[in-house]
């Protein structure tokens, strides 16, 4: 990675997304999000999810501040804070279906990340492409 590009976690949208369904709550929530206990974990239930059917339209690499948990350490020095998150939205297009995941990721994740990130935003493209084509003339 040259210097001039960012780490996935140095990156903040304009704008956040809600995990999920508005629409759906309580014990149907995992209808619509899931939690991962790794990149791995995330990888075999998803990471081959077809691109038309699952399509990713928004990640959030979520690095915690510190500060966010100071009275938490100052009541136990040993409180350790939470690991980073990636956050991933899908729309399954086939069902007119949002569905979110949480995972749990590490720094030495981010190569995977970005390669996997990668594929599914040039899936994107190609659904704009006639405009961003048309845009570069």
């Amino acid at each position: 990675m040259s210097t001039e590009t960012k780490h996935l976690w140095e990156h903040n949208h304009s704008y956040y997304c809600t995990e999920g369904c508005y629409f759906v709550g309580g014990r149907e929530y995992h209808l619509v999000h899931a939690k991962h206990e790794s990149w791995a974990d995330f990888m075999d239930d998803w990471g081959d999810s077809d691109p038309d059917y699952n399509l990713l339209f928004r990640w959030d690499w979520v690095r915690e501040d510190p500060a966010d948990y100071a009275y938490e350490i100052a009541e136990d020095p040993s409180f350790e804070i939470p690991g980073d998150t990636l956050k991933l939205f899908f729309f399954l297009q086939r069902k007119a279906k949002p569905f979110s995941h949480h995972i749990a990721v590490k720094p030495e994740d981010e190569p995977a990340v970005r390669e996997w990130l990668t594929a599914k935003a040039e899936h994107m493209r190609g659904i704009w492409a006639p405009l961003l084509d048309g845009a570069a003339a």
